[in-house]
């Protein structure tokens, strides 16, 4: 059983990586299965076809990750949270890859930015869980700004997950532009300057 569970785990490993690399359409069963050095009759039937592989890599740290940011935004439930407090929560991802210590945290978060920014798997894949905490996001910053209009507070929120989504895709692009000085796998960094970042611009927008 255990030899089961540690092969099952790799393909998902081999898979989680191999597909925030090249995307859904990039890689195939086959790809994975001899990076994952198994059989690929083996991935089948542990997995299906590719598209369920994606979903369960996918899916396979979804839950964790929005149950977190729930606890965090929620941690003192009763009393109205900080805009930097709901902030930190919305950002909670950066944090998470750098605390963990699983370098597999960083393929997921990169996969996560690559279904984000897709139309398709966007509708197909971030309904499930992600799109549930929306709406706690939406309501924290209408108690903290009141009187903005809800239209407003939208579309914060998706300059928000736009800023997220390109941070957590690591494509380096940064790292050229500023001729190394800085580099996009610093989360630490990103996450200390885009809290005040996004608070500025909440303030400006909705305040």
């Amino acid at each position: 059983m255990t030899q089961e569970i540690n092969r099952k785990d790799r393909i998902l490993d081999v898979a989680e990586e191999l597909f925030s690399i090249h995307g859904y359409d990039g890689v195939s069963i086959r790809q994975i299965a001899s990076a994952a050095e198994v059989d690929v009759a083996l991935a089948n039937y542990y997995f299906g076809k590719k598209l369920d592989l994606f979903q369960a890599v996918f899916d396979r740290r979804a839950q964790l990750l929005s149950d977190t940011r729930q606890e965090v935004l929620k941690r003192e439930q009763g009393k109205q949270q900080s805009l930097d407090q709901v902030i930190e929560a919305f950002l909670l991802p950066l944090k998470m890859a750098q605390q963990t210590g699983d370098p597999g945290w960083r393929n997921y978060l990169a996969l996560l930015s690559y279904v984000m920014t897709s139309p398709i798997w966007n509708k197909e894949l971030m309904g499930k869980v992600f799109d549930k905490r929306v709406s706690e996001f939406v309501a924290a910053l209408k108690e903290i700004f009141p009187n903005a209009q809800d239209e407003k507070i939208h579309w914060c929120y998706h300059y928000m997950s736009g800023a997220l989504a390109l941070t957590l895709a690591q494509t380096g692009r940064i790292d050229r532009l500023s001729k190394n000085r800085c580099r996009s796998t610093d989360f630490d960094t990103a996450y200390e300057l885009m809290v005040p970042f996004m608070a500025a611009g909440l303030r400006e927008v909705c305040g």
